[in-house]
């Protein structure tokens, strides 16, 4: 398969030693390159790559500030010369981190790692929705998290944002639960009340509750209230 890729780093040598790294690897095709945050994100938004290889310690903005911006996060290796952000990057759930300078022995691993995950997304249809194993990114405090939306089990308002349930954590996503539910894929999360959303296949038990309503429980335990009109939706959409 055909992988696009960028790469976002300040230093135009790094960039170049970046691009022969690549040239091996003929079925990857680097559709741009960026030497700050605000260029990266403007490129990503353009091109809509599969790979990102990002660099950490960039002036104004750093690695991570650009993917806060992004709804999508492509696939991700983080390029940098300062090990101490090794720890950091992985929470991010990053695919690889490649310390500067970069042998090709250690960038071909790199690589194979990237085309096996993509082979899981090559037959996942290009929309604007995000899919399953779409990423995004979330910032809650210190913490720092890459998630994929099939991951999610369910959203909920808290004011102005929402929080997310995945594993056992719980963080803030600073944007508003219509925002999210505009891009989520329509096949498995449900708005169940104006409130949540729910991913369907995180749902353990369904029973009548008050006045033609339903009440969920997820799998880690939380009961979630479907409103009568949703549930009337609700119903139909799980054909029982």
């Amino acid at each position: 398969m055909n992988i696009k890729a960028v790469i976002v780093e300040d230093s135009r040598l790094a960039r170049n030693e970046l691009k022969e790294l690549l040239k091996p690897h003929i079925n990857i095709e680097l559709v741009g390159e960026a030497e700050n945050v605000d260029m990266g994100f403007e490129l990503i938004q353009n091109t809509r790559p599969d790979l990102l290889f990002l660099d950490i310690n960039m002036p104004e903005k750093d690695g991570f500030e650009l993917l806060e911006l992004l709804d999508e996060v492509p696939i991700t290796i983080f390029t940098t010369a300062f090990d101490e952000y090794a720890i950091k990057s992985f929470e991010y759930n990053a695919l690889d981190y490649l310390l500067k300078p970069i042998n090709q022995k250690r960038f071909d691993l790199a690589i194979e790692k990237a085309r096996d995950q993509l082979e899981g997304k090559g037959n996942e249809p290009q929309t604007q929705r995000l899919t399953a194993s779409s990423q995004i990114f979330i910032k809650d405090g210190e913490k720092c998290w890459l998630v994929k939306i099939g991951e999610i089990s369910h959203f909920e308002i808290v004011g102005n944002y929402s929080r997310v349930f995945f594993n056992d954590e719980k963080p803030m996503l600073y944007k508003s639960l219509n925002q999210i539910e505009e891009k989520l894929p329509d096949t498995n999360f449900f708005r169940v009340n104006r409130q949540q959303i729910v991913n369907t296949n995180f749902i353990k038990n369904v029973v009548p509750w008050f006045n033609g309503k339903l009440k969920l429980t997820m799998q880690n335990g939380d009961e979630v209230e479907v409103s009568r009109r949703q549930s009337y939706l609700f119903k139909d959409k799980m054909s029982f």
